[in-house]
């Protein structure tokens, strides 16, 4: 596996031992699937997240609005926005949480990665997964029964079109020779977060992935998950999660439950996100969808109290 080390932006979301957060995008809180997304408003917002020392920004791939669902992401194509985004910060690594591996095709995937790795000045960490939104499937003519396979050709061909001039490659969706995919990127090679189970072994998520990216569980669900991964890693690979947070005006406010996450004041979010670090968690990247204040006013004080204390990098 590559060493990553030295790749700006891995080395800004991971350190062993230590912990680091990220915002996923649309940085706002919302009711409904669809978000507001000024998108001026989410550039300043990234730009103080950046400042006050956030390690990640975390872009969605969901291709369609569907009500039943109730969330449609940040609405704009990932790549495309990544885009924007990278043209307006200059050091918050750029993660993807995550691209959809099965209705896209791995040459496409594997050239807008390496764009966004040599234009970003190689701030991006790729999430992949398998896609779950059975109507996304049927609006793609695209088969839900052979996620597992597709994720896999996905991750092997970028890969090599990564590492290899002018690879042969001959897999279900790809009948390569004679040309080659550019641009590469500046490691030949691009940190991938593998997203859940994508519907493959953890022993194959441990060996394949360069880390791995992980749902909000109680603690000791989350411990023994992590000392799981850590049974089957060689070397350091990070462990990361996504948190919904509510956070309250009263800093002491203690924590009550919310979807896939909780509402706190900062006080209590610091102890928890402690706990966190302390059961193996490398980073967590937190959602404001379910909020009840302005994002922009959340994010000045996540990084003025919060963050500090994740700051590992």
């Amino acid at each position: 596996m590559t060493d990553f080390t030295n790749h700006r932006g891995y080395s800004a979301m991971f350190k062993e031992g230590k912990m680091t957060l990220g915002l996923f995008f649309p940085i706002e809180s919302y009711s409904g699937a669809i978000p507001v997304m000024e998108v001026e408003q989410q550039i300043s917002t990234a730009k103080l997240a950046e400042m006050h020392g956030f390690s990640a920004l975390y872009f969605r791939d969901v291709f369609l609005n569907v009500p039943s669902f109730g969330d449609t992401g940040h609405i704009y194509d990932p790549w495309v926005f990544m885009g924007y985004v990278m043209a307006h910060t200059s050091r918050i690594a750029l993660a993807t949480g995550s691209i959809v591996s099965t209705l896209r095709h791995p040459l496409h995937i594997a050239k807008a990665a390496a764009s966004a790795d040599r234009l970003s000045g190689q701030r991006l960490v790729l999430g992949l997964a398998t896609g779950d939104r059975p109507s996304e499937f049927a609006a793609y003519a695209a088969s839900l029964d052979k996620r597992s396979e597709l994720f896999r050709e996905t991750l092997a061909v970028s890969r090599q079109v990564w590492k290899e001039d002018f690879p042969t490659i001959s897999t279900e969706r790809v009948d390569m020779s004679g040309g080659d995919v550019l641009p590469k990127p500046m490691l030949n090679d691009i940190p991938v977060m593998v997203t859940g189970n994508s519907r493959q072994s953890v022993e194959w998520i441990a060996e394949h992935g360069d880390g791995w990216l992980y749902y909000p569980q109680n603690l000791g669900l989350q411990a023994h998950t992590i000392r799981q991964w850590r049974s089957l890693t060689k070397g350091f690979k990070p462990f990361s999660q996504s948190l919904y947070v509510d956070l309250a005006e009263n800093p002491d406010e203690p924590a009550t439950s919310i979807h896939l996450g909780l509402r706190t004041g900062h006080r209590f979010l610091i102890d928890y996100l402690s706990d966190l670090q302390k059961i193996g968690v490398n980073h967590v990247g937190l959602n404001l969808k379910y909020g009840k204040r302005p994002a922009h006013e959340v994010v000045q004080e996540l990084g003025e109290f919060v963050v500090p204390h994740f700051a590992a990098n």
